[in-house]
């Protein structure tokens, strides 16, 4: 099986079912069969409930299926190029949730919350084959609006997720606390300061107070069994990481491609080390090659890209080492991830900038929802920076107002342009964002500018600000 996001555009479905040769797709309504003219479509309440095969039956045709058959083929989410379809064998996820098991204590009283597409190879495994395997229950959320509430009503254990899903959780709780008492707002601050210190092991003496006032209320708020997140699909900022941390809310970062079967190092509960993607899993080899390049082999590889040799021969090299894309070093026994290869930044005095640091430094801001920053063959850094519109819609009470009005807003650039030097002040010199161009609204998968799996296709975002990011680079 392949599986298709159901958010897809019509001519990228399409791309899909023809590249894996399909046959026969399966989907919820008429809506998405219409997405897929040219493959034979059966709606799900139209699949029988029960298959009719005996026990001995069904016994069988699991025997006839070997370690190295093809369990699936899951594409890449195009970011950096045509989405391209990794074959994954069932050795892959079975070893994998062995190597798993072997390291983080996982098991049947553990409830998994799954709120991510199960299209995505992160939580297809994590969120699903890993459970299984265990034999753990997994809880489904209806959306994202219903999060909060699942975390009260199903109370999980255990909850993969993104980076975009924890900064929300942090601003929602910083909003919160913005319209409390001055005396409510000075003892979180307080609290926060103790949770750091004590966090990054240095003396805070009044922790244990704070943290029964203040931290463990927004633990129980994000769950009351939750024993920790997993973070994956993109960088974990740390602001993000070290405001969830100080109250104790376990946030364990990992880091794997779709081409790895979704994870290849993790940090484990017991040694969390959060401004890293920690330690290669069990039957998993890193390497760094001399241009920073992380390299990975193992088991959970894939055998290839489907119906693209010379593609496939472009990434695993003859030793099988497979080439990431990925910038990165490591931090004793952990892995710490730079930037993307492609995204390095060369500036026109030779100068050579990691834009995801920058991001993130801009991103720290609660007044920024989204920054891009490009800069190849410029004099300086430029950024696009989308604006947390909610929070402006309040600060200036204009409840109603659109977010082209809010942009063009002379106040709300003012502030953004406070944040972007205040990042500034942070970064070297050839790092600083020189000019910036306010976006008129957020980025949304249906447009285009992410990722199912809301990562930002810096490509598509490129082109359809071209013209801003021209008279910036021209200093207009």
């Amino acid at each position: 099986p392949s599986p298709i996001y159901p958010t897809l555009p019509a001519d990228h479905s399409q791309f899909i079912a023809h590249d894996c040769q399909a046959v026969r797709a399966f989907v919820q309504d008429a809506k998405l069969a219409a997405k897929l003219p040219d493959v034979s479509v059966t709606l799900f309440h139209e699949v029988p409930g029960e298959a009719g095969l005996s026990d001995e039956e069904w016994e069988a045709r699991i025997d006839s299926v070997a370690l190295d058959d093809l369990a699936t083929i899951i594409y890449t989410s195009g970011t950096t190029g045509v989405p391209k379809g990794a074959m994954l064998t069932h050795r892959a996820f079975v070893e994998l949730c062995d190597g798993i098991m072997r390291t983080i204590e996982i098991n049947h009283r553990d409830t998994f919350l799954s709120f991510l597409p199960l299209s995505h190879v992160y939580e297809r495994f994590a969120g699903h084959i890993l459970p299984v395997a265990c034999g753990a229950t997994i809880a489904f959320t209806a959306s994202a609006a219903t999060i909060a509430g699942d975390l009260q009503k199903m109370q999980p254990t255990i909850m993969t997720c993104v980076p975009r899903l924890l900064d929300a959780f942090k601003g929602r709780i910083v909003d919160s606390v913005r319209k409390d008492s001055p005396v409510k707002q000075r003892l979180f601050n307080l609290a926060l300061d103790q949770g750091l210190k004590r966090s990054k092991g240095q003396f805070a003496p009044l922790f244990w107070l704070t943290d029964r006032l203040v931290g463990q209320k927004i633990r129980d708020r994000m769950g009351p069994k939750m024993r920790f997140f997993v973070s994956g699909g993109a960088a974990l900022p740390t602001h993000v990481s070290d405001f969830l941390i100080a109250f104790g809310v376990n946030v364990l970062q990992g880091y794997g491609l779709t081409e790895t079967c979704a994870a290849s190092s993790l940090n484990r509960p017991e040694n969390n080390r959060p401004w890293t993607a920690g330690e290669p899993l069990m039957g998993v080899e890193m390497k760094i090659a001399p241009d920073g390049e992380i390299l990975i082999r193992g088991s959970g590889l894939m055998v290839g890209y489907y119906n693209l040799p010379e593609a496939t021969a472009q990434v695993i090299d003859a030793e099988g080492w497979f080439h990431t894309g990925d910038i990165g070093e490591f931090d004793g026994p952990s892995l710490k991830i730079t930037d993307r290869k492609k995204d390095i930044l060369v500036l026109g005095n030779g100068k050579n900038v990691a834009p995801q640091a920058v991001e993130n430094r801009l991103k720290e801001s609660v007044w920024i929802n989204e920054a891009v920053v490009f800069g190849d063959g410029m004099e300086y850094c430029v950024a696009l920076v989308v604006p947390e519109f909610d929070r402006f819609r309040d600060l200036l009470g204009r409840k109603d107002a659109n977010s082209d009005e809010l942009a063009a807003d002379p106040a709300v650039r003012d502030k953004i342009k406070q944040e972007v030097d205040a990042a500034n002040k942070q970064m070297a010199d050839f790092e600083r964002v020189k000019r910036h161009y306010v976006v008129p609204k957020p980025f949304s998968v249906d447009d285009g500018e992410l990722t199912p799996s809301l990562k930002v296709r810096k490509r598509v975002v490129k082109d359809m600000y071209a013209d801003a990011l021209k008279s910036m680079e021209k200093g207009s």
